[in-house]
């Protein structure tokens, strides 16, 4: 399977070598151009978001090119609070090829997280979720892994306005929650990851995924069968696990512009070092015109456990200004129970950032841009982290386009 993967890659590169340049895409179908929407596993931003993306053909192969990176200086304040500099990025190819009268994509996804983030996680307050040498992170986030996606999908039309499509994946993402931050439309400029990234999407990189969907229309019904373990610390692996997981999401588009998706699922025993399962629930509302994107998204994590609840609640938005200037926009507030002080807290989250495009080559644009976090807390956390906790990240972006 890995022999068929380096081969396709290899294709993809002697491809884009030859300076095919921006492809017609000739050789695919409707099947095609509907693959063509997935941002993560199936998961899917508005239609009118254009991803940036390089686009090629190689024989009979359609490709697509994705990736984008960040260096990143962060300083978080307080007691808890960190220094780094560290870099984060992701990197993705497709190719697409008519099959049986539908269209059959291969996608891999890589990350040099595990190379770039050094010591296993990056500051950021009031973050939680899996571990870093045997211990929970808390006040930090973890890498992704380096192959954050290895999956084949294949979809068909089965009359003029319905399409079926099939999904397989080692290392993938299930029918749950909204499209995971890294690829979401109304995060494209925010390189640090949501406080509620393991309520709403943190299953974006699971394991053993299987995924049946139909659209018809408007209306797009999924359900997945996935190992529910969140990935280990050795992060150049595939955890490989049993399918004991399952999911299903019911998405809507009503207009090109817009984007909805509820979903629910049960993780078995997601975290390590906790007992009990997870049920997830989440919803979400997403929206692009232009190049303005914004998402509202909640999740809540039921503790089989502890039988408790635990919500979180994000609005997020990107508004570009004159082409080369991004505004972006964070809220979350997030009930955590894994800081270091015993208890549930509500934690109230308000970024604003600004990313300026400076130079752009054929297919790569760059930019530098800084975002401030400022953090509401319960007094009983003041204590522990100060009374109005901040952090600021600067960094260098750059985005194949």
């Amino acid at each position: 399977m890995y022999r068929k993967w380096m081969c396709l890659l290899a294709a993809c590169a002697a491809g884009w070598a030859q300076g095919q340049g921006m492809g017609h895409m000739q050789n695919m179908n409707r099947a095609g151009m509907y693959l063509m929407n997935m941002a993560s596993g199936t998961s899917m931003n508005p239609y009118s978001f254009q991803m940036p993306m390089i686009m090629t053909e190689a024989g009979n192969w359609s490709l697509m090119f994705m990736g984008q990176g960040f260096l990143v200086d962060t300083q978080q304040s307080g007691p808890q609070g960190g220094d780094k500099l560290y870099g984060s990025s992701w990197f993705m190819a497709s190719g697409i090829h008519t099959l049986f009268g539908g269209s059959v994509m291969l996608t891999t996804m890589l990350s040099l997280d595990p190379a770039t983030i050094t010591n296993r996680s990056y500051p950021l307050l009031f973050q939680t979720g899996e571990t870093a040498y045997g211990r929970p992170l808390i006040d930090a986030q973890h890498p992704h892994d380096f192959i954050m996606s290895l999956g084949v999908q294949y979809a068909h039309r089965a009359g003029r306005d319905t399409m079926w499509q099939l999904y397989y994946a080692p290392v993938g993402d299930p029918a749950l929650g909204p499209v995971a931050f890294p690829h979401r439309a109304s995060a494209l400029e925010l390189p640090q990851a949501t406080l509620g990234h393991h309520w709403q999407d943190s299953t974006h990189i699971a394991d053993n995924v299987a995924t049946v969907a139909v659209r018809h229309k408007w209306l797009r019904l999924e359900a997945s069968g996935f190992h529910g373990a969140e990935p280990d610390e050795n992060r150049w692996n595939i955890d490989w696990g049993g399918m004991d997981s399952y999911s299903g999401r019911l998405s809507v588009a009503p207009t090109q512009n817009w984007m909805a998706q509820v979903s629910a699922g049960r993780l078995t025993h997601p975290e390590r070092q906790e007992p009990g399962d997870v049920v997830r629930a989440t919803a979400s509302l997403a929206y692009t015109r232009g190049g303005w994107s914004s998402s509202l998204i909640w999740g809540r994590n039921h503790q089989t456990a502890g039988n408790r609840n635990l919500n979180s609640y994000l609005a997020e938005t990107v508004l570009p200004v004159h082409k080369r200037n991004f505004l972006t926009g964070r809220a979350e507030l997030v009930d955590k129970d894994e800081l270091a002080i015993a208890g549930t807290y509500r934690i109230q989250a308000y970024t604003a950032g600004y990313t300026r495009d400076f130079g752009s080559l054929k297919h790569v644009e760059t930019g530098i841009g800084a975002n401030v976090t400022a953090y509401v807390i319960p007094e009983a956390l003041q204590a522990h982290y100060g009374d109005r906790p901040w952090g600021v990240n600067l960094y260098f972006r750059v985005r194949l386009k």
